[in-house]
């Protein structure tokens, strides 16, 4: 095929799914109706009020100058492991904490300002853009399967995933050009102050103005997010209707039977494929051993689904970070994730739990989470957990600034 032909053919397709698409809004109006209100529901009630704080305070940081202070620090740890720069560890931080799609944001934010190069953000969005606790804990353990116990479990095979994930990433585009830090005689930590004191000066913006702008900024990508799941949920929708989804559901558990999978989590699958939250709510619901379900889930949790991937798209824009090694990287992040919770539950619970799911890791959630949560109290945790690493960036940074301010003092004076 011509190289000029496949741009057409192409945009041809994506014209043609979008009119089916829309075709069928219009034939099924009540469904699609209801789909777009759990959507609106799901953003409201979860996604909005964990994400907000998380996004405001990314931005301030990075106005401050603050990352580029954490990234000269990490530099000797976050280049040797994951071939990274030093500042792409607040990415890994705050994607940990926040979750999707804030390690997108941040590692796009990054490459923006020459941070990173682009193979390197390529490595760093694959690696920070993760799950975070307060869903694997509150909405998936606890709301969706109602085993607390679980949510150790879940955690521990996501994050081992994610890591994993990071280190064989480091292989990507290993002949790249990578960000050169400035070889200099100084010591670390006078390198890792100037850094912040020249990105303070550049930026240059008035506290007030910075929190003002972090605060409209959060809420443009915020609105967008909410548009992303709201359109997933009701393509999901319309694709059950038109038999789409029963259909691969269908054949994917004649492929899983193969390895003794139990047929009804490929409908969790495939609907995880889609929508996350959906997928793990439909595999939590499975009649299926838990075994099954808790592998299924942890796969559709670090997979993300489809909704996340145009979010990332929209978050990249802008850069030269491609899209196609992070999708990658995310099909990498289901399978270890999967097999870490099936070693988890299966062969681990076994030879120290009995069986017991979670018994081999009791890692429990926060005693916050073992009830849902409500559109405030997620606002508030989330709050005081973007608080609390905000706080701690900052303190990092003012010892480093006094340490600083004091050697400079002793030499002058001796």
């Amino acid at each position: 095929m011509p190289q000029a032909a496949r741009p057409a053919i192409s945009s041809y397709s994506l014209a043609i799914l979008a009119s089916l698409v829309t075709a069928m809004i219009l034939l099924f109006p009540e469904a699609s109706f209801s789909a777009s209100l759990t959507g609106l529901r799901l953003w409201f009630e979860v996604v909005f009020p964990a994400l907000l704080p998380f996004f405001v305070m990314a931005e301030i940081m990075m106005g401050l100058g603050v990352i580029h202070f954490i990234g000269v620090i990490l530099e000797p740890l976050m280049r040797p492991l994951f071939r990274l720069p030093g500042a792409g560890a607040f990415a890994v931080a705050i994607g940990l904490a926040a979750g999707y799609p804030l390690g997108a944001k941040v590692a796009a934010d990054l490459r923006r300002a020459n941070l990173c190069t682009g193979p390197e953000g390529e490595r760093l969005v694959s690696f920070a853009n993760t799950a975070d606790p307060l869903f694997l804990a509150g909405a998936v353990a606890i709301g969706m399967f109602a085993l607390p116990e679980l949510a150790g479990t879940l955690a521990l095979a996501h994050y081992v995933g994610a890591f994993g994930v990071g280190f064989l990433m480091r292989f990507h585009a290993r002949r790249a050009p990578q960000t050169e830090e400035p070889r200099a005689a100084a010591p670390l930590l006078v390198r890792a102050l100037a850094a912040l004191r020249d990105a303070r000066e550049r930026d240059g913006r008035p506290i007030g103005q910075l929190f003002g702008d972090a605060v409209r900024n959060s809420m443009n990508t915020l609105l967008f997010v909410g548009g992303s799941i709201i359109m997933f949920s009701v393509m999901l929708q319309v694709l059950t209707i038109a038999g789409i989804v029963p259909l691969a559901s269908q054949l994917l558990a004649a492929a899983l039977a193969h390895f003794n999978v139990h047929p009804t989590v490929a409908d969790a699958l495939v609907r995880g494929a889609v929508e996350i939250t959906i997928g793990a709510k439909t595999a939590s619901e499975a009649t299926a051993p838990l075994l099954d379900k808790a592998v299924a889930a942890s796969a559709i949790v670090a997979w993300s689904g489809l909704s996340v991937h145009a979010q990332v798209a929209v978050m990249l824009r802008g850069t030269d970070i491609r899209l196609g090694p992070y999708i990658a990287a995310r099909f990498l992040h289901a399978v270890l994730a999967a097999i870490a919770a099936w070693f988890a539950l299966g062969p681990a619970g076994a030879w120290l739990g009995g069986g017991v799911p979670g018994a081999a890791l009791p890692v429990l959630p926060p005693v916050w989470a073992v009830q849902p949560l409500s559109f405030g109290g997620r606002l508030f945790h989330a709050t005081a957990t973007a608080t609390q690493l905000g706080l701690l960036m900052l303190v990092v940074a003012g010892i480093g600034s006094a340490i600083g301010r004091w050697t400079a003092f002793w030499t002058r004076s001796r």
